[in-house]
């Protein structure tokens, strides 16, 4: 059975930076493409940032590009997600996922086929 546990959320200043980890377990982790979304109160859930197997190619949405940095580490089955400059708009629930194998693109929630349970990141002004 595979298993995505989020952690490191929290409640932070706006300006200040967090650093999301997703552990995968119960998959040959190197293999999969992942992904982070969010979801904020009252609205669809939104690709954030996605990561090839190798680590070599990544992803944003415009929204977070230059302030958030996704990374992977193959030898701990382990995805992070570096946020920094966080801005109130931010707040949200940070959801990781593992896509598709045979997926054709990143941005789609429909790409992926297990997500984590999500952790709450809360950015005050």
């Amino acid at each position: 059975q595979v298993q995505l546990v989020e952690s490191g959320g929290g409640l932070v200043q706006a300006g200040g930076s967090l650093r999301l980890s997703c552990a995968v377990s119960g998959q040959t982790f190197m293999i999969y493409s992942m992904g982070w979304f969010r979801q904020a109160p009252g609205k669809g859930r939104e690709f954030v940032a996605g990561i090839s197997w190798t680590g070599g190619s990544t992803y944003y949405a415009d929204s977070v590009k230059g302030r958030f940095t996704i990374s992977r580490d193959n030898a701990k089955n382990t995805v992070y997600l570096q946020m920094n400059s966080l801005k109130p708009e931010d707040t949200a629930i940070y959801y990781c996922a593992r896509r598709r194998s045979s997926s054709n693109t990143y941005y789609d929630t429909g790409a992926y086929d297990y997500w984590g349970q999500g952790t709450q990141v809360t950015v005050s002004s």
